[in-house]
């Protein structure tokens, strides 16, 4: 496995490489950056359709860091990261939804608005 220098059975088996931290790190701010740089040139108008859409990628997310935590198994530091990072990625996507569900209710009609409103 690349991201693993030494043997199996080696103490320093389980370190990452600084090459493969920094290439991490440097994924995590072109990520942070696009991330801004997206939602703050979307109108307002396409909040919603690109809300659904980030709620389905997140669900990736949660599988990542699911199999992040899975990965850890014996090595406590690793497993708890992963557990942190399966629930910050659980509260992005239950946020999301719920977000999501307050918008569309904005877009509902009133009940006095249905009957034709003006009698």
């Amino acid at each position: 496995m690349p991201v693993l220098a030494g043997e199996a059975g080696d103490p320093a088996a389980h370190q990452v490489s600084d090459e493969v931290l920094l290439f991490f790190l440097f994924i995590l701010v072109i990520s942070i950056f696009l991330g801004f740089e997206v939602i703050s040139k979307v109108p307002s108008l396409l909040h919603t359709p690109l809300m659904s859409g980030s709620n389905a990628i997140s669900g990736i997310t949660v599988l990542g860091s699911m199999i992040a935590a899975g990965l850890g198994e014996g090595h406590e530091i690793s497993m708890m990261l992963g557990g942190f990072a399966v629930g910050f990625a659980m509260i992005n996507v239950v946020g999301g939804y719920l977000v999501t569900d307050r918008m569309l209710h904005m877009f509902k009609k009133k009940d006095g608005a249905a009957k034709g409103g003006k009698s």
